[in-house]
């Protein structure tokens, strides 16, 4: 059974590394079989519909846009299922009050989650680290250049999951919902 899916592709258009035009990467997934294609912003996000499992979707598009684009990227698929779930279970939006600073990362594989359990154990002034079960919500109190928790967090994880601001991750659930 198709369902509504979303792609993260890491590190796309930040600086001036891993160009892509977002009508080469909607074709680029619409390449691959996968349909009602539609990407949010400019920074490699991309909502599509697909019977394929995230593992397999995340793995096609990471080797097509390396083939075809000579981009190689990280790629972490979610269901739409996770994204709600993700939306739904944020602990920390009692203590965020500014949506660009509070993060969600979103771990290519939940079993890097236990690697985030010591940073839990530490103070962080007034950010503050929670976990879900695939992603790690940040609240960064005084901005992401500033925080030595989200430095933390990158350090840990590297390239093992990738970040979205609430308000990106707001838009993209809204986008799973809505095929056209």
């Amino acid at each position: 059974m198709a369902g509504r899916h979303v792609a993260l592709l890491r590190g796309i258009n930040a600086g001036r590394a891993k160009r892509v035009a977002m009508a080469d990467l909607r074709a680029l997934v619409e390449g691959l079989g996968y349909g009602d294609v539609r990407t949010l912003l400019n920074s490699g996000n991309v909502v599509f519909t697909t019977g394929v499992a995230p593992r397999t979707a995340a793995a096609r598009i990471e080797k097509v846009l390396a083939a075809q684009l000579g981009v190689a990227s990280r790629v972490t698929v979610f269901t739409a299922r996770e994204i709600a779930a993700a939306v739904t279970e944020n602990p920390l939006l009692d203590v965020a009050d500014n949506p660009s600073r509070l993060l969600i990362v979103f771990l290519r594989d939940p079993g890097d989650r236990p690697r985030l359990a010591p940073l839990m154990k530490q103070k962080w002034n007034s950010d503050a680290l929670a976990l879900g079960p695939r992603v790690a919500y940040m609240w960064c109190a005084n901005g992401i250049l500033e925080s030595r928790l989200a430095e933390a967090v990158a350090k840990v994880l590297g390239d093992a999951g990738t970040a979205r601001n609430w308000s990106t991750l707001l838009k993209l659930h809204a986008l799973t919902c809505d095929p056209r």
